[in-house]
C-alpha cells in the first residue's frame, strides 16, 4: 500500500477512540433506551396476554400495532440494515479489494437463501413428525386466527381423513405424542397450532433484530452527534419493539410455553442497552469508523437484512395479506386500513433513517 493512501485513510478513518462528551447522559441512555425498548416490545404482549387488560383495549389497537409493526420490520431491513451495510463494506477505510464486488448485497442474498433452506428443512421435518401421529398441516397457514401465522415450520395442523387402518394406527400412537398435543391452542374446527414452529419463526426474526440492536447501542455510546442520535434511537427502538412485540403477542401457545412472548420481549429490551454499555466500556479504544468496525458491522448488518427481508416479505406481507383467510374474506375497508397501517409503519421508520 502506498504511503499516501495510508495517510489518507488515517485522516478519514481516525486512529481509534470514540467521542467522550455527554458522559452522564450516555450512561443515563442505557436505562432510558431500555425503558422505551421494553415498553415497545412488552405493550402488545402484556395487553393481549393479560385478560383484564385485553378486554379493556379495543381490538383495533392490536390490529394497528400488528400491521404497523410489519411495516417497521420491512423498513428496518432495507433502510436501517442493508443501506448501512453497503456503506460500511464500500468504505474508503477498507482495502481496495472491498470495492471490487458488492459484498453487502451478496451476504444479504446468502442470508435470504439460508433462511429459505432452514424453512424447507423445518417443513419437511415437521411434516414427517406430524405424519407419524396421523396429522397433516397447511404450509401456507390458511385459516390461522386473526390473520396470524406461525413462521418457519408446520403452521397449521388439520386432522386427516382416517381409514379404518389409519384409525387403528392412530390408536397405537405413543402416549407421549398424544400428551404433546394436549393443551395446544385450538384454531378453526379444533385444529391445534404448532408451538415449535411459532417459536422457531419468532426466534429467526428476533435474531436479525437483536444483532442490529446491539450495534445501534454501540454506535450511540461512541458517536459524536450524540444528542440527535439519542432522540432518534429512542423512537427507532420503540417502533421496532412494537414490530417485534406484535409478532410475539399473536403467538398462540399452550400454557407450558406461555413465557416465550415475555422472554422474547425482554431480550429485545436489553440488547440495545447492552450495546450502549459495551460501547461505553471500550470507548477509549473503539473506533466506529475504523476498518475492523466497518467490516464486522457491515457483514452483520447485511446478514441481518437478509433475515428481515425474507421474514418481512414472505412471513409478514404474504402470509398476512395473501394467504390469510381472514384478510381474503375481509371487506375492502378493513384491507385498506391494514395496508395503511403497514405503510405508515414503513414510512415513519424510513424517515428515521435520515438521522440513524
Amino acid at each position: 500500500m502506498q504511503q499516501s493512501e495510508i495517510l489518507r485513510r488515517a485522516d478519514d478513518c481516525g486512529n481509534g477512540g470514540g467521542a467522550d462528551s455527554y458522559t452522564g447522559l450516555r450512561i443515563a441512555s442505557v436505562f432510558i433506551v431500555m425503558a422505551t425498548s421494553m415498553f415497545g416490545a412488552l405493550f402488545p404482549v402484556v395487553s393481549r396476554k393479560t385478560g383484564w387488560l385485553h378486554v379493556r383495549i379495543p381490538t383495533a389497537v392490536f390490529q394497528v400495532a400488528k400491521y404497523f409493526g410489519s411495516g417497521v420490520i420491512i423498513s428496518t431491513a432495507f433502510i436501517h440494515l442493508l443501506d448501512p451495510a453497503i456503506s460500511s463494506l464500500s468504505s474508503p477505510c477498507l482495502p481496495s479489494s472491498w470495492q471490487e464486488y458488492p459484498y453487502a448485497l451478496a451476504i444479504c442474498l446468502v442470508s435470504i437463501f439460508m433462511i429459505f433452506l432452514i424453512e424447507i428443512i423445518a417443513f419437511r421435518w415437521g411434516t414427517a413428525v406430524l405424519a407419524k401421529i396421523g396429522m397433516v398441516h397447511d404450509p401456507h397457514g390458511h385459516g390461522l386466527p386473526n390473520g396470524g401465522h406461525a413462521a418457519h415450520g408446520p403452521e397449521h395442523r388439520r386432522p386427516s381423513k382416517e381409514t379404518p387402518r389409519d384409525a387403528k394406527d392412530a390408536d397405537s400412537v405413543k402416549e407421549e405424542d398424544r400428551e404433546d398435543l394436549e393443551g395446544l391452542p385450538q384454531l378453526e374446527k379444533g385444529e391445534p397450532s404448532s408451538p415449535v414452529a411459532q417459536i422457531l419463526g419468532i426466534a429467526i426474526l428476533e435474531f436479525g433484530v437483536l444483532l442490529h440492536s446491539v450495534f445501534v447501542g454501540l454506535t450511540l455510546a461512541v458517536n459524536a452527534n450524540f444528542k440527535i442520535l439519542f432522540v432518534v434511537i429512542i423512537f427507532h427502538q420503540m417502533f421496532e419493539g412494537l414490530g417485534v412485540g406484535s409478532r410475539l403477542a399473536y403467538m398462540e401457545l399452550p400454557p407450558a410455553y406461555s413465557y416465550v412472548p415475555f422472554l422474547g420481549a425482554g431480550l429485545y429490551g436489553i440488547t440495545t442497552p447492552v450495546g450502549i454499555a459495551a460501547g461505553l466500556g471500550v470507548r477509549a479504544s473503539y473506533n466506529p469508523h475504523g476498518t475492523t468496525a466497518d467490516i464486522v458491522g457491515g457483514i452483520l448488518d447485511a446478514f441481518s437484512s437478509g433475515i428481515l427481508i425474507y421474514t418481512g416479505l414472505v412471513e409478514l406481507m404474504a402470509h398476512e395479506f395473501i394467504f390469510s383467510k381472514e384478510m381474503t374474506e375481509a371487506s375492502n375497508r378493513h384491507l385498506a386500513f391494514a395496508l395503511a397501517c403497514m405503510i405508515l409503519g414503513a414510512g415513519l421508520m424510513s424517515l428515521l433513517g435520515k438521522w440513524a
